[in-house]
């Protein structure tokens, strides 16, 4: 039978960490383990754990475990959950989303068939927005196999609604700790680039928005960090050709977009070294 590990990185998060590690522990199929990695919360998020019975023991054959560090960001938070792991798969949550209770269980299967060899895998999802469920809009949806053209545009899968097997991370690395936002973005074109993905089509997460700390709300020119990860993914020597080219084109049309964005905000000095930059990628089509 295939293990998993659910890897659940949180910050400040007491009003929504109940509902969500609730959702793990009351799987049709149970996780192996369920590692929380507190990010430096200073609300009453701790307490909150307690409260429902989730114990904060050090003890290894304790499948539940809490881990704090002082706050780094989701990507650190992530990664040492990850790190701390200690079975086949990693399922990744985050604090503010929720599982339908049959998630697990239907992945797993799904992933377990004889000769599938895809090593990540996703789900569909509903939104809830201030109470009020959200429809998708078509370019969100999803999909399965090779979606590299998909994920240079914009991030089209929900961290939430992965299962991963280890070994990804000891091929591709871990979530880039650079990035304060949309380092998810960059882990799925670091590795949509190389393989195909598995998709499950059902519904089987449940993610939240519209509150204030979502890192969506917190940073001004989010372009700026897909711009990162989009030259990241340039440097890359092993990409092939026609995928380098639409790399390129996109990475030129972000930073026209984020020129602009600079120049209504007033930033002139960030708009001309966006510009000079998107003029020494110019050169390079």
């Amino acid at each position: 039978m295939p293990t998993v590990s659910v890897v659940i990185p949180t910050f400040n998060r007491e009003d929504f960490i109940k509902k969500c590690l609730a959702s793990v522990m009351t799987q049709t199929r149970q996780p192996d383990e369920i590692i929380v990695v507190d990010d430096g919360s200073n609300d009453n998020t701790l307490n909150a754990i307690k409260n429902i019975g989730f114990s904060t023991s050090e003890n290894k054959k304790n499948p539940f475990r809490y881990i704090h560090q002082n706050n780094r960001g989701v990507s650190s938070a992530r990664n040492v959950g990850i790190k701390a792991s200690r079975y086949e798969y990693i399922a990744l949550l985050d604090s503010d989303d929720v599982w339908k209770k049959n998630k697990l269980e239907k992945q797993l299967a799904s992933l377990e068939k004889p000769g599938f060899c895809i090593r990540l895998s996703h789900t569909n999802e509903i939104w809830i927005r201030n109470g009020v469920q959200v429809n998708a809009r078509k370019k969100h949806t999803k999909s399965g196999g090779d979606i590299f053209m998909k994920c240079l545009k914009l991030c089209c899968i929900s961290p939430s609604s992965t299962l991963i097997h280890r070994s990804v991370f000891e091929d591709f690395g871990y979530f880039d700790e650079n990035l304060p936002a949309c380092e998810d973005y960059d882990f799925w074109l670091r590795f949509c680039a190389y393989e195909k993905v598995h998709y499950l089509n059902e519904t089987l997460l449940i993610k939240f928005g519209g509150h204030n700390d979502q890192l969506s709300n917190a940073h001004w020119g989010m372009d700026r960090f897909r711009i990162y990860a989009l030259e990241k993914l340039l440097h890359d020597q092993r990409l092939d050709k026609h995928k380098r080219q639409e790399t390129l084109k996109e990475v030129i049309f972000r930073l026209e977009v984020l020129i602009n964005g600079s120049l209504k905000r007033n930033k002139t000095m960030f708009a001309r070294e966006m510009t000079a930059k998107k003029s020494q990628w110019e050169g390079m089509r």
